[in-house]
């Protein structure tokens, strides 16, 4: 690997950043970030990065719009300092929920992120398991979605369950619930839910597909408060499933989230650290994967324009 440099665009993001750098065996680049006593985001780079191939790796770590500030002026700064190339490495794509125009007189805002991103002055994102694929239409540069569906599904295959059943959360989970249950091989079971708004909660469920006596797995691709995830393992619980657990890449875990896991049936909930999971919220029922060596080969293969094509599956 030749002129690279990776950097940490914020304290939150300095463990994950870290892992990546010993994964790549390269140290982690030095940067200045402070707040001015007028609230003022203030950013400079404190080694040389012209003409090199920079990655600047960003979490969602609150507050999420202070991240986003320091983000787009830590791209500014390289940008500004002649590097070659400059990649924003976001784990968790901010504002990924918000993707399409479904209410009156809403935004847009994952649009919105994909277009400050590319104003800033990046040439390509690589992030992980978008809320919805379609994002990455959002951008006229390389935006690259990795997967940790591979790192779930080795997870889960060591722990031998020896009766499983995949359950899709809703309809629009089934597509990919059908694809853990043929990697399996094991039959797949859906929650029929209806929302109310923009609430949480399910407020009438049921099940098509046979749970009974079964090792049950709900995989997501996040879990914000919990409160779908946990309805979702209290009704499988009614239908009689053995044991439940529960996969997902992103685990926000905010508000409520932990204390309901905790009182849930879920017998495990397995997360990567594309979020950061602070130390009071990893409790005995949640297993964190490392997402780190999938983005430290994916930059590995951009830096030596090699395919990244075999790394992840795409839905």
């Amino acid at each position: 690997m030749e002129n690279i440099k990776i950097f940490a665009c914020s304290k939150s993001a300095e463990k994950f950043t870290k892992e990546i750098c010993d994964c790549l065996e390269l140290p982690m680049g030095q940067i200045s970030s402070i707040k001015f006593k007028n609230d003022n985001n203030f950013v400079q780079i404190l080694e040389t990065v012209r003409e090199q191939d920079v990655y600047i790796v960003q979490t969602t770590e609150p507050p999420v719009n202070e991240r986003i500030m320091e983000m787009l002026i830590t791209v500014d700064a390289v940008k500004r300092a002649s590097a070659r190339r400059i990649n924003v490495v976001l784990p968790y794509f901010i504002y990924s929920r918000s993707d399409k125009k479904d209410q009156p007189r809403i935004p847009v805002t994952a649009k919105l992120m994909a277009q400050l991103i590319e104003a800033a002055g990046a040439h390509r994102v690589i992030t992980c398991d978008l809320h919805n694929p379609a994002i990455q239409a959002y951008f006229n540069i390389n935006c690259d979605r990795l997967s940790a569906q591979n790192l779930l599904q080795a997870y889960f295959n060591e722990k031998h369950l020896d009766n499983m059943v995949i359950v899709a959360t809703d309809a629009g989970s089934s597509k990919k619930a059908y694809k853990y249950s043929e990697y399996f091989g094991c039959p797949i079971a859906l929650i029929d839910k209806r929302r109310d708004g923009n609430d949480d909660r399910a407020i009438a469920s049921t099940v098509i597909g046979d749970v009974r006596d079964k090792q049950a797995v709900i995989f997501d691709d996040e879990i914000e408060t919990g409160g779908s995830m946990i309805e979702t393992a209290r009704i499988l619980e009614s239908f009689g499933a053995k044991e439940i657990y529960a996969g997902c890449t992103h685990g926000i875990l905010a508000g409520p989230a932990i204390e309901r896991i905790q009182n849930s049936p879920i017998k495990e909930l397995v997360v990567t650290n594309t979020v950061p999971i602070p130390e009071e919220k990893q409790i005995d029922k949640i297993k964190v994967l490392s997402m780190a060596p999938l983005f430290a080969e994916a930059i590995k293969r951009i830096n030596e324009a090699t395919p990244l094509g075999d790394l992840f599956k795409i839905d």
